[in-house]
């Protein structure tokens, strides 16, 4: 019982929805869309200066007062966590690709816990995982409303509620941010890199791949010292 709970210890907590889902330019064509329905036009530039990184009414707040709009960021807010959450349930399946499910196969091959953590609904994603080993691949709720990537904070959670220990377990992110973050937490970091995020600071990561390959789980063996 000690060493399967030793086994358990160790894992990968994938930050789906910007590495499985190509998130960051999703959630930027969603705030675009939202936000020129409040008179505001996004571009790149505003985005990284008052959004990325930061929580939704917040960074909402710095960009109206920058371009002295009157909206609410508070309902604004509101309204692209719904927007991007119903953008994602339209992706999140068809992001289960074979090579994704392949890279999560040869993680649980070698007795690897893998945590899907996903801002989508959770039961529309669990029949693409059925035929892998329940035990070691968990769907988990992520309820951020940080712009782009998670905090520290809930990469700690995501490791006490699946029974992961930070420090032996490696996160999948897919902005420089969520590296930052999960560092921040105490993980090991592979970065998936997407095109829009391309600008953004990715130092610190321990590998950095254009997508999923199940090769890469022996860079994940490899960053677990296993």
């Amino acid at each position: 019982m000690a060493e399967e709970k030793k086994k358990l210890a160790r894992g990968v907590i994938v930050e789906f929805d910007f590495t499985a889902i190509d998130g960051a330019q999703l959630l930027f064509d969603t705030a675009k869309r939202v936000l020129k329905g409040h008179g505001v036009n996004l571009t790149i530039k505003y985005e990284a200066m008052r959004l990325v990184g930061g929580n939704y009414q917040g960074g909402l707040k710095e960009l109206f007062d920058q371009l002295e709009v009157s909206a609410d960021p508070a309902q604004v807010a509101q309204e692209l966590a719904e927007a991007f959450k119903a953008a994602l349930n339209e992706k999140a399946v068809a992001a289960v690709t074979p090579a994704f499910k392949a890279f999560v196969k040869a993680l649980t091959d070698m007795g690897l816990k893998v945590v899907i953590a996903t801002r989508s609904d959770l039961e529309q994603l669990k029949p693409a995982f059925a035929d892998i080993d329940p035990e070691l691949v968990a769907m988990y709720a992520e309820p951020s409303n940080t712009y782009g990537n998670c905090k520290w904070d809930a990469w700690r959670r995501a490791c006490n509620q699946n029974d992961l220990v930070n420090m032996l377990t490696v996160a999948v992110t897919g902005s420089g941010k969520g590296v930052k973050s999960a560092l921040v937490a105490g993980m090991s970091v592979l970065a998936i890199l997407h095109d829009h995020v391309r600008y953004q600071d990715f130092g610190g990561a321990d590998a950095v791949a254009d997508a999923f390959d199940p090769k890469l789980a022996d860079t994940v063996a490899r960053m677990l010292h296993m």
